[in-house]
């Protein structure tokens, strides 16, 4: 695996822990796609940093858990901007 690779990996996974983030958000960040976060989270991190990769993956569990509480708050403020405009 190029150098490179491994960096990213590392960086990525150390965003996620320390800001909470969502792989959507460390995608956006780091200027890679969702796919590639999770490759290189899932598969790559697990090899080059074992302990590292288990940090992230607790984040990134415990926000797929609360993910759908984000959808339903996203949606009623979506709701209750339209709500405002036609009012």
């Amino acid at each position: 695996m190029k150098n490179y690779i491994e960096t990213r990996a590392v960086e990525t996974a150390q965003y996620i822990i320390e800001n909470n983030a969502t792989v959507r958000r460390a995608a956006k960040v780091f200027n890679i796609s969702k796919s590639t976060v999770h490759k290189d989270v899932h598969e790559r991190l697990a090899k080059i940093n074992p302990a590292l990769y288990k940090e992230a993956q607790r984040v990134l569990e415990q926000n797929k858990a609360e993910r759908h509480i984000r959808g339903g708050m996203a949606t009623r403020e979506k709701y209750r901007g339209e709500k405002a405009r036609k009012g």
